[in-house]
């Protein structure tokens, strides 16, 4: 089984996932359920053990996207390998993190994936400390993306990311928001995913609302939905 949510920001919104593991009937690793980005638990290397560990006793394993609430030095010093046709950074034996433009083939169904996102408080954070320049997708990382989705023929069944396309920003509920005008770089990058990649459904989160946009594009905050 494969479900997904959004942002947990390490405990900060950890109690979803914790009611969520109580109520289910999930009980294996070979479960799972995917984070659209600011899972958060890769914070601090002092703390880490301690952050990791209401994930790490979770009954089924933790995917996740990136979002730009992450220490990327941290992560990025992680060795990558090589899971389900795509490269990840292996934060525990069932903590995963999907990187950046990779295409995953997980239960027969195709994951494309596409972190990353601009922090608009970062202004008040500091550099290396709270806030990293990575959180914002590369033009390394689009030329990733582009490589593994030539390899399906641009044809994927679901795109899981922390942020969203241009367009999306104009159905509600984004639309109702107060910052609906606010369009940022990885919008852009996004847009040539919606123009040019075949799928049955996006997810993503960023942006603390639950809601679909039309029937094929789905923002997450606390919902906790399946993948069927």
């Amino acid at each position: 089984m494969i479900y997904i949510t959004g942002d947990t920001h390490g405990q900060h919104d950890f109690a979803k996932i914790k009611t969520f593991a109580y109520e289910c009937n999930i009980a294996s690793k070979d479960d799972y359920l995917i984070i659209a980005g600011d899972f958060g638990a890769i914070w601090n290397e002092k703390t880490l053990k301690q952050d990791l560990k209401p994930y790490e006793d979770l009954p089924f394993t933790v995917l996740f996207v990136d979002g730009n609430h992450e220490n990327f030095d941290l992560l990025n010093s992680l060795p990558v390998e090589t899971w389900n046709g795509g490269k990840i950074h292996r934060i525990r034996n069932n903590i995963i993190h999907l990187m950046r433009g990779q295409v995953y083939e997980i239960e027969g169904k195709t994951f494309f994936t596409f972190g990353g996102a601009t922090s608009i408080d970062k202004i008040y954070r500091t550099e290396n400390v709270s806030w990293w320049k990575e959180e914002l997708p590369s033009y390394s990382d689009m030329q990733e993306a582009d490589e593994n989705l030539k390899r399906v023929n641009y044809k994927v069944d679901y795109i899981i990311t922390h942020s969203c396309d241009e367009r999306a920003l104009y159905y509600p509920p984004l639309l109702n928001r107060n910052f609906q005008a606010d369009k940022y770089p990885e919008n852009s990058m996004l847009s040539y995913f919606e123009e040019n990649v075949e799928y049955k459904h996006w997810y993503f989160g960023h942006y603390h609302l639950d809601g679909n946009l039309t029937d094929k594009k789905t923002v997450l905050y606390n919902e906790i939905i399946e993948i069927k």
